[in-house]
């Protein structure tokens, strides 16, 4: 879906209320700004923390990759 968005000159603009219901954004909220090569993406926190999930899903059941064996090897290296 386009959807046109005017920019006012002081740089403000608005999301049409139909989006913002969608993205769960009906009484405000944040937005991520992502300039690509390919324009401006705009996504929301949840988008953004499902992304990252995503990205580290195939890791979550590593050997050694939870946060406690990181931070047992990290005192191990130092001495601690």
């Amino acid at each position: 879906m386009t959807v046109q968005v005017n920019i006012t000159p002081n740089g403000r603009m608005s999301l049409p209320a139909d989006i913002r219901k969608r993205l769960g954004l009906v009484d405000g909220g944040a937005v991520y700004l992502d300039e690509t090569a390919d324009g401006v993406v705009l996504r929301t926190v949840s988008q953004i923390v499902a992304q990252a999930q995503a990205l580290a899903r195939p890791y979550r059941d590593t050997p050694g990759a939870s946060v406690e064996d990181f931070l047992a090897s990290r005192a191990g290296e130092s001495g601690e």
